[in-house]
Parts: structure tokens; C-alpha cells; sequence
């Protein structure tokens, strides 16, 4: 794909935004279960999993959205903490769902709104818990997979990010 290819893909969207700015404001999902020992199953609908635009930015729907991806990494590190602290903490789990949603303004994204920010705005996690447990345990138990849960914990506290680049061939 070429500059024009994408901005010829993009101008209906830009303009449709542009019109009607509650448009372009998307919640993505993504959920997931806990699976056999310490693991988590991700529900993505796809079997080999590839990234492209999400359909609010000019993709097809066909291959997998990175905010997507995100969303299912949130559910999968927090259902696999989940499961491990529950493991660790002697708390029984007969089923756990997991289920993250994230809003996103694709004005930002498209460049049509310096106001509006890149990214998802408001992310929430909920869990969905089939246990015998109490309410301290329960407590408990979510603030240690907080606590614990790398994703989560990296959404919550940024780190420093840096971009690099360097041409193929070079070391």
C-alpha cells in the first residue's frame, strides 16, 4: 500500500469523523477464561493472528487490531495472575471470565482532532469469579493480581518508551 492508496482508504472515514465526531469513538473488547493449570484462553476469533488497521481507520476487519491485542494481552496476563495468586492463596476458582474494554477516539489516531489523544482513553478489566471464597479473600485476591499483573501494571505506571530505528544490513 502506498500514501494514496491509504489516504484514498481514509478519506471517507476522516470525513465521516469530521461530520459526526461521536463516530469515531469505539470500544474494543476482548475476553478470556482461565484454562488447565496456570494459563488463560484468549478468545480472538482468529486462528493465526494478524495485525492490520482496525475498519475505523480504513482496515477490512480481517486481520487482528493492535488495541485489540492489547485488550486480549490485559485479559490473558490478568486471568493467568489470576490464576496463579488464586493458586498461591488456596482460593478454589470452579470458573473465572475475564473481560477487558477500552474506548477509543480514532479522531486522534487519523490526525483530525490535536485535542483528541492517540490511544484508548478509559480502559476497564472486570472479572466474572465462581468461587465459594470471601469477600476478604476475594479482596485479596484481586489486589494481588492487580498488584501482580504485568500488563496491567505497565498500562497503569507507563514506562519510559523509546523508539529506534536502523536500516536492514546494519548491526
Amino acid at each position: 500500500m502506498n500514501p494514496e492508496d491509504i489516504r484514498a482508504l481514509q478519506a471517507p472515514l476522516k470525513d465521516r469523523y469530521r461530520e459526526t465526531p461521536e463516530a469515531a469513538l469505539i470500544t474494543l473488547r476482548a475476553q478470556g477464561r482461565l484454562g488447565e493449570g496456570v494459563s488463560c484462553r484468549i478468545e480472538t476469533g482468529k486462528a493465526l493472528v494478524e495485525a492490520g488497521l482496525h475498519p475505523a481507520t480504513g482496515g477490512s476487519g480481517q486481520a487482528a487490531c493492535s488495541g485489540d491485542m492489547l485488550l486480549e494481552a490485559l485479559v490473558a496476563c490478568a486471568g493467568v495472575t489470576l490464576n496463579a495468586v488464586a493458586t498461591a492463596l488456596g482460593i478454589e476458582l470452579r470458573d473465572a471470565t475475564l473481560q477487558a474494554e477500552g474506548d477509543l477516539d480514532f479522531r486522534g489516531t487519523l490526525g483530525l482532532a490535536k485535542e483528541v489523544p492517540v490511544g484508548f482513553q478509559h480502559i476497564r478489566l472486570n472479572f466474572t469469579l465462581d468461587t465459594d471464597a470471601s469477600e476478604e479473600q476475594l479482596a485479596t485476591l484481586l489486589k494481588l493480581t492487580e498488584r501482580y499483573c504485568v500488563v496491567y501494571q505497565t498500562l497503569a505506571h507507563p514506562p519510559a518508551l523509546a523508539v529506534s530505528r536502523k536500516l536492514a544490513g546494519q548491526r
